[in-house]
């Protein structure tokens, strides 16, 4: 009975225990949770990256994209074309004010490539920004395209539209040929940039002679012509002084980073001059945006003008309103068109080459070829009577006298054989014989569009 008892009270304090134990652990649980939730963490940082601004500016836009400043050394060549920019800023001034109407589509287009922003700096090397540019080799426009390279790349040339004018069309041209010579001479943009002023073919010929003289055949040390070896160093010099303007104390104004120009489809032909006047736009803004137009009418040329964005959707929903009586006054004036129309209907007159002598003048070579110095100085664009040796001038035949003269001139051209090189092209070899390519075609029915080292090409040439 006492052992009874004795286990009875020891399980009654136990189960006893065993309540008042389990409040405690009650509470020791909620005093913790309070202790935690008084206790301040430290916040987490999150790093956020900003969102890149676009440029306001098409320049900063520009210095963005530059990827050949790695080629800009210690290097007298490039220092001294940098000296002369920083010598000349009503020059970059100048070049600014023109290029602030084609620079925005220039970078957008190289953008979409993947290729250098420097390459917008060409046409300031090449043409100043000036569609209307022409040299004494027949090149025309922004990027100095000459007739038989022009129409290689569908650059269309009529007496009505030169293409090589046209500002988008050369553009996209111009950016298709630099991209064939960046993969021809193996991505290097350097040659591909001699090459752009001096031909593919000299550029092959210069690295093959030093390939086997064992030189470095790089940009820097090939035998090139003098204005080729200057052209590289002037993009490349002119790219550093837009890069840090304030440094050589040049001032570029600003150029807004947006569109200078839209396009508006056209379906009739129209008078750039009354199509000025209709939608106010600057009349020499317009002709300067639509340069390819050569006698101001939209002949021969795609269907649409290039206008000011802020005139483009009032124009072309203007044009799109008019009755058919109100587009007539758009129209060219009939007589002006059909004048137009006989001078392009008028034969074409035989068009030959004279190159330079050293003692020439223009009396001289006008006087050998019964032509007037007037004409020679309107063929070839010359303002003034200055000629330099090795120049090559146009001349045209006009009279019956001077035709004949062409025909016995060609009976007595004689023939050559020209051994094909590496690196050239029906194009290239046409240059190097001043004759036309499609003469050149025509004498060699069977050497088809790519030639090949050794094959062999017959050329008449001049007695």
């Amino acid at each position: 009975m006492r052992l009874a008892q004795v286990s009875a009270l020891a399980l009654a304090a136990t189960l006893v225990g065993c309540q008042s134990t389990r409040p405690v652990d009650e509470a020791a649980s909620v005093r913790a949770h309070t202790q935690q939730v008084r206790i301040k963490h430290k916040p987490v940082t999150v790093q956020v990256k900003p969102v890149e601004q676009a440029p306001t500016d098409v320049w900063e836009r520009m210095r963005q994209g530059f990827t050949l400043q790695h080629e800009i050394d210690v290097n007298p060549r490039i220092e001294q074309q940098r000296l002369w920019f920083a010598s000349n800023p009503s020059n970059l001034t100048m070049m600014g004010e023109r290029g602030s109407l084609y620079l925005h589509y220039i970078v957008e287009r190289l953008e979409e490539r993947d290729m250098p922003l420097e390459l917008a700096l060409l046409p300031a090397i090449e043409s100043a920004y000036n569609p209307m540019a022409y040299s004494h080799a027949h090149a025309v426009g922004l990027w100095q395209f000459i007739p038989s390279t022009g129409r290689y790349f569908n650059l269309r040339q009529t007496n009505f539209y030169d293409g090589r004018r046209d500002i988008t069309a050369s553009t996209n041209a111009a950016l298709d040929y630099l991209s064939r010579l960046h993969d021809m001479f193996n991505g290097d943009w350097l040659l591909a940039l001699a090459a752009y002023n001096a031909g593919e073919g000299t550029v092959s010929r210069a690295i093959e002679r030093n390939e086997k003289l064992g030189l470095p055949t790089d940009f820097w040390n090939l035998p090139l012509p003098q204005e080729t070896r200057n052209y590289v160093p002037k993009l490349l010099a002119l790219s550093q002084v837009v890069m840090t303007p304030q440094a050589y104390g040049v001032s570029l104004s600003p150029i807004p980073n947006e569109p200078y120009f839209e396009a508006v489809a056209i379906s009739e032909r129209l008078d750039l001059s009354r199509v000025a006047a209709f939608s106010g736009i600057d009349e020499d803004e317009l002709i300067q945006l639509n340069p390819a137009f050569k006698k101001h009418m939209t002949v021969d040329g795609p269907k649409q003008l290039l206008v000011p964005t802020a005139k483009a959707q009032l124009l072309s929903d203007s044009l799109s309103n008019l009755k058919p009586e109100e587009l007539l006054s758009l129209q060219p004036r009939k007589a002006v068109f059909e004048a137009a129309l006989a001078e392009a209907a008028a034969p074409v007159r035989a068009t030959r080459s004279y190159r330079v002598k050293r003692g020439d003048n223009l009396a001289s070579i006008a006087r050998a070829n019964r032509v007037s110095v007037k004409d020679l100085q309107r063929w070839n664009r010359l303002p003034g009577s200055r000629l330099k040796a090795g120049q090559v001038l146009a001349l045209r035949g006009g009279s019956a006298s001077t035709a004949r003269a062409d025909s016995v001139a060609a009976a007595k051209q004689r023939s050559t054989q020209y051994k094909v090189r590496k690196g050239d092209s029906l194009y290239l070899v046409a240059k190097r014989f001043n004759v036309e390519m499609k003469h050149l075609k025509r004498w060699n029915p069977r050497s088809g569009h790519a030639l090949k080292p050794g094959q062999t090409l017959t050329v008449y040439v001049g007695r």
